[in-house]
């Protein structure tokens, strides 16, 4: 029997398309048109093609801050997904603990960027933060506005911090969906601990992990407020991540051209790599039999 399609939905969201795509073309238009000309000032442009595009791509700086920047998404999914795994896993499923832990779970997630970049600035500073006084007084060396290792570790400890609930939230509702015969018939069939994880509850969260990975990833590859808010993409240009580097091309150095190149080129890798992800992750769905 062949489905009625009701294509009226469409109306009901139609308006917030149409405000969506109104606040989003014109930005875009005004970015592509400042990277093929070129300004001197008093509102005159010059046409200069795909100059800044050459110009960014023979860049050895966009390619240091790109492979920062790949670096610090690729070790925050390393960490994150495991460990948003491992929580759901162990988090209450039924009663008043689950309720109190999904609430002690969504807590960071209400924390603006903002003001989790000030937390940890102040909480890593030697002199008055906890965490750098406490390690000073043990003997071990910390100071995130100086050393490299310092600096890297602040930051990708904060993500973890402040995101991780977010896949342990997500893994838990693909947990929660997995009806009890499921556990019931592995448990006749006397399946071990891991076996159940494997052939059960992997299988079920692939979904909602496919979001997690792509939500993580993308958030991951341009963040721009807590890194600047606690290191200011140093010491040097350590931290200096693709959004830092941008925001100092437009913003300081007033180089609008390349900046709105950069910024195109930026949106061309987050679509073409969560395009891969998804993909990738969508062909092992349909593979699974998920």
């Amino acid at each position: 029997m062949n489905k009625t399609v009701n294509q009226k939905a469409w109306f009901l969201v139609l308006p917030v398309l149409v405000l969506v795509a109104f606040s989003a073309v014109i930005p875009l238009m005004t970015v592509v048109n400042y990277s093929v000309q070129d300004t001197f000032g008093n509102n005159q442009f010059f046409w200069a093609g795909l100059e800044w595009f050459r110009e960014m791509l023979a860049s050895e700086r966009m390619w240091n801050a790109l492979s920062r920047q790949l670096a610090f998404s690729v070790i925050i999914l390393a960490i994150e997904i495991p460990l948003g795994i491992y929580i759901a896993l162990n988090m209450p499923k039924k009663g008043f603990w689950a309720s109190f832990c999904l609430v002690l779970m969504s807590l960071p997630l209400l924390i603006p960027w903002n003001v989790v970049g000030t937390i940890w600035q102040i909480f890593g500073r030697v002199d008055i933060g906890l965490l750098g006084y406490t390690l000073d007084k043990i003997g071990v060396s910390y100071n995130y506005t100086q050393d490299f290792f310092a600096a890297w570790a602040t930051l990708i400890v904060m993500d973890v911090w402040h995101w991780t609930s977010l896949v342990a939230l997500l893994a838990y509702a693909g947990l929660q969906s997995i009806p009890d015969a499921y556990y019931q018939a592995a448990k006749i069939d006397q399946a071990s601990r891991w076996n159940v994880f494997r052939f059960i509850e992997l299988p079920k969260m692939a979904g909602v992990l496919m979001i997690a990975i792509l939500l993580r990833f993308m958030d991951s590859f341009m963040i721009y407020t807590e890194p600047f808010v606690v290191t200011g993409g140093g010491p040097g240009n350590a931290t200096t991540f693709l959004s830092i580097d941008l925001v100092k091309m437009a913003m300081g150095q007033f180089d609008l051209g390349p900046a709105a190149a950069f910024s195109i080129m930026y949106f061309l890798v987050i679509l073409l790599i969560s395009w891969v992800f998804y993909t990738v992750m969508t062909n092992l769905d349909k593979r699974d039999g998920v």
